[in-house]
Formats: structure tokens, C-alpha cells, sequence
């Protein structure tokens, strides 16, 4: 009977037991779709791991269900509880009417310490020093005469002959490779005064136009990750840390030869560089490093605005486009139309006022921009306890993420067709540009680190967009997975392959 009755209990145990592995193995695979479990000990890290490959894709699935914001439990013993939102009504309390309580801070900096005392990553006097400089420079008369002249170059010498030439060999190729070295190399040209010629036929590798790209999957990470884990990592030199490691060498190796000039060796004063340079010596800016370290961060920083924001909204762009033909015909028709370009012309050199009547052109790029902004997430902390709107408490020092992935996403903003391609929400009844509130809108930033690039931005992607859809029809590769990457910047993560052939 003994043996019968501890058989009976084995049973019941081995029972209990499966059920229990049964209930938490239901329980994981149902987090990729609903609001993560809050485990005992380990919090909510066993969902966020688990779906830390398609991490944007996760969090505005738990943000839709959870109402827009939500407080991710990490490992009790490990602090790294993060209040997760996507409310345009605490982004616009966060980024404006708040403001001064959420400053980069000290975590900000140590997360991209890479940037140094760039505009990105410094608060209060340094930052406007920053943003006035970069404004002068960017609302110069001068300006749209240099931008326009250095685009036009570029396409001249570097994007259309590369284009041409897969088109005529019938090869397919990584279309965002091709955006990110036509952005890499004008954007240098802009800052550094020195274009590298990463695009051309050779397609060259130039470590710090790559080290663009292998650094954003790593800050993911340090958002994620504990900073004693990461740091370590660092110490060691392994994993993400090492290709943040790499790619501060081959920022620093590209940009400090070319930012340490000599005033007579810059003819044209109108040189953003040379500018920085006069105002950090006549005013005593106080900076961690010395006038090279601040120079290369200011670069650095341009850079990484003038590359990726225009190569990724172009990329995702011309995908969208692709799968949605109708809208390709629309923008081709407007180009004709308002462009008077000819039939039988092969392109047309249009200028800075003439882009602003490609109207249907600019809201194809603000929904390539709303469905997938270029920076997806931004990070900040309260200096002082605060009340979100929507009655989350946040308490001092505290972490929170805005997912600018997911805002554009929220049927509550965009309605039900949210996760439809269609230019003509950007579009009035008179037929002009409809504006959008920024917390709705995020994908230049909000409030008072608005990116004052906007404008340069959308004149140089309408410049390359125009004459490419003019000049060619693209081809989706088919088979070629297209999805974006978990980083900070929301790269296509296995790039955009594609073919090309000329129009008529």
C-alpha cells in the first residue's frame, strides 16, 4: 500500500509540475503578442529578452493594449525598472511643458558617451551654444546656395552614375548601402569641407561611413542592458562594446585630422567648422576636452543628423512606394506637372523653390518619416518626481523611453487605416501641406530640441527622390526580407535589395 501511496504522490508532483512548465511556456509564447507576465525575482526580463528581436514591433503591441504607456519590471536586484510610453500627451508634457525637468542628464551622456559634447548629448548653456551656432549657420542666405550646389554635385558625380550603372548591368543591389554613402559623403562635404567619395561605381569601404551603422544596434542594447554589464563588456572588450569601441576609432581617425585646421588654411569663411572654432576661442566655451575634442563632436553629431535621418527616410520611402504602386504614378504625374519636365528629358536640375510644389511628393516622405521615423526611441529622466498626464508616477532619476516608432502607429492619432501608406493625409483640401502637431509627429523631435535641420533635410530627400523616380523605375527583390532593425536608428535590417530600369 506504501508503494502504491508515494506512487499516487509522484504522480500528483509530476502532474503539478507539468502543468505548471505547460501554464509558463503558454505564458512566454503568448508575450509576443500581449503585455509582458511580472515573474517573480526576474520581473519582465524573460519577455523583453525574448522579443528583443523584433523590439519595436513588441513594445507598440504592449503599448496599444496597455493605453500608450507602461512600466517594464526589470530583475529586482538589478534597478532597471523602465517607464515605457508613447502618449503624445506625455510627450508633449515631457518635451515641452516640462522641459527643464528632463534634461539629457548623466545617464543620457554615459549611454552615448561616443558623442561627446555634441548638440545631442549636452544640456543648458553648451546646447545653446550648440543650437544657436548650428541655427546662424543653417538660416544664412548662403546656405540653400551651398546645399543646393553640393547636392546637385553629388548626384552629378556620385548617385547617378552608380544608378546607371547597375541599371545597365542588370544587377541588383543594396539600395540603402547606396542612400547611406550619398548622405555620408554629403554631409562631410557640408561639415568637413571635404567630400570622401564613398559613392562611386567601387562602391569603397571607408570605416567611418560603416561605423555609422555598426554603432546604433549597440545603444539599443546600453538602454536595455544593466550599465554594470555593459560596462564590463567595455572593460573586456567583447561584443557591442567592442564595434562602439571600433567605431569611436574610426571617428576620431576620420574627423580630427580634418577639423584640426589652420584658420588660413579655409579660405571661405563660411564654414560651420571654422565658425565653431572662432566662437569656442573668443568665448572660452567650457567643454570636457580641448578645442579638437569639441570640433570632433560637433561634427560627429551633424553627421550622424545629416546621414541618417535623409538615408533611412529615403530607404523606407522607396519600399513603401514599391508596395504601393499607385502612389509611385501620383508622384510621377507631379513631377511632370508642376516641374514642366518634358517627356523626353532625362532629368531636370529644379531648385529650392521649385521643391516646395511637390506636394504629394512631401507627404509620401512624412509618412515614410511617421511609419518609420529615423531615431525610434528617445530616452529620458526626471530631475524632480513627476505626474505624466496620463497618472503614471515617474520618480526622480528614473528611466523612460518614447517610442517614436510607436506613435505612429496609434490609431487614436492616425485612425484606423494607421498602418496604411497614404500621402494624402499630409495633404489640405486647398491641396497644400497639412501640418501636424510634433508629440503627434515626433520624427524631427519636440519642443525646444526640435531638429533645425528639418528643412534641409526635406529639399535634399526631395532632390534625390524626384530624379530617381523620374529617371528609373525600382524593383523589389523578391525574397530579399525587408524589417526594421532594434537599434536607436531604424535601419532596414538586412538593407533594401532592388533592381533598376530606365523610363521611357
Amino acid at each position: 500500500m506504501a508503494i502504491f501511496r508515494n506512487l499516487d504522490i509522484f504522480l500528483i508532483v509530476l502532474s503539478l509540475g507539468s502543468i505548471f512548465i505547460i501554464c509558463f511556456y503558454r505564458k512566454i509564447s503568448r508575450e509576443l503578442q500581449s503585455e509582458p507576465t511580472n515573474w517573480p525575482v526576474v520581473g519582465m526580463f524573460p519577455a523583453a529578452l525574448q522579443n528583443l528581436h523584433r523590439a519595436h514591433e513588441y513594445a507598440t503591441q504592449v503599448l496599444r493594449e496597455c493605453g500608450g504607456t507602461y512600466e517594464l519590471k526589470g530583475p529586482w536586484f538589478l534597478n532597471l525598472d523602465i517607464m515605457f510610453t508613447c502618449d503624445p500627451a506625455n510627450i508633449h508634457h515631457i518635451f515641452t511643458k516640462n522641459f527643464p525637468n528632463y534634461p539629457k542628464g548623466p545617464q543620457f551622456r554615459k549611454i552615448f558617451e561616443i558623442l561627446g559634447d555634441g548638440i545631442f548629448n549636452v544640456d543648458d548653456k553648451l546646447w545653446e551654444i550648440h543650437r544657436r551656432i548650428t541655427l546662424s549657420f543653417l538660416t544664412n542666405s548662403k546656405f540653400y546656395t551651398l546645399l543646393e550646389r553640393n547636392t546637385w554635385r553629388k548626384m552629378d558625380v556620385g548617385l547617378i552614375p552608380v544608378l546607371d550603372y547597375f541599371c545597365e548591368h542588370g544587377k541588383d543591389f543594396d539600395l540603402q548601402d547606396i542612400f547611406q554613402r550619398f548622405t555620408f559623403d554629403s554631409i562631410c562635404k557640408l561639415v568637413l569641407d571635404y567630400d570622401p567619395g564613398s559613392l562611386c561605381i567601387d562602391l569603397p569601404y571607408i570605416p567611418c561611413e560603416k561605423a555609422f551603422s555598426n554603432s546604433v544596434a549597440p545603444l539599443l542594447h546600453r538602454h536595455i542592458l544593466p550599465e554594470r554589464i555593459w560596462r564590463l563588456q567595455q572593460w573586456l572588450n567583447f561584443g557591442n562594446e567592442k564595434k562602439l569601441a571600433e567605431a569611436k576609432k574610426a571617428f576620431d581617425d576620420f574627423i580630427l585630422p580634418r577639423v584640426s585646421f589652420k584658420d588660413e588654411e579655409q579660405e571661405d569663411d563660411f564654414n560651420v567648422m571654422k565658425i565653431f572654432k572662432k566662437f569656442y576661442e573668443e568665448k572660452n566655451i567650457e567643454s570636457s576636452g580641448d578645442l579638437s575634442e569639441f570640433l570632433k563632436d560637433t561634427a560627429l553629431s551633424l553627421m550622424f543628423a545629416g546621414r541618417d535621418t535623409t538615408s533611412t527616410c529615403l530607404t523606407w520611402l522607396f519600399w513603401l512606394i514599391a508596395k504601393n504602386p499607385s502612389t509611385e504614378n501620383k508622384i510621377l504625374q507631379e513631377i511632370e506637372t508642376e516641374l514642366r519636365v518634358k517627356q523626353d528629358s532625362t532629368g531636370r536640375v529644379f531648385n529650392v523653390e521649385e521643391s516646395r510644389k511637390l506636394v504629394y511628393l512631401h507627404g509620401a516622405l512624412c509618412e515614410s518619416l511617421r511609419l518609420f521615423p529615423p531615431i525610434a526611441l528617445e530616452h529620458k529622466s526626471p530631475v524632480n518626481d513627476d505626474i505624466l498626464p496620463s497618472g503614471h508616477h515617474l520618480r526622480k532619476n528614473s528611466k523612460v523611453i518614447i517610442s517614436f516608432y510607436s506613435v505612429g502607429r496609434l490609431e487614436t492619432v492616425w485612425g484606423k487605416d494607421c498602418l496604411d501608406f497614404k500621402p494624402e493625409r499630409w495633404i489640405s483640401g486647398k491641396g497644400m501641406t497639412r501640418h501636424e502637431a510634433s508629440y503627434n509627429f515626433p520624427a524631427f523631435n519636440v519642443g525646444p530640441r526640435t531638429c533645425i535641420g528639418k528643412e534641409m533635410a526635406f529639399i535634399q530627400m526631395k532632390i534625390v527622390a524626384a530624379t530617381m523616380i523620374y529617371r528609373y523605375r525600382v524593383e523589389l527583390v523578391e525574397g530579399h526580407p525587408v524589417a526594421p532593425l532594434d537599434s536607436v536608428v531604424l535601419h532596414a535590417k538586412h538593407g533594401l535589395r532592388v533592381r533598376l530600369s530606365k523610363r521611357n
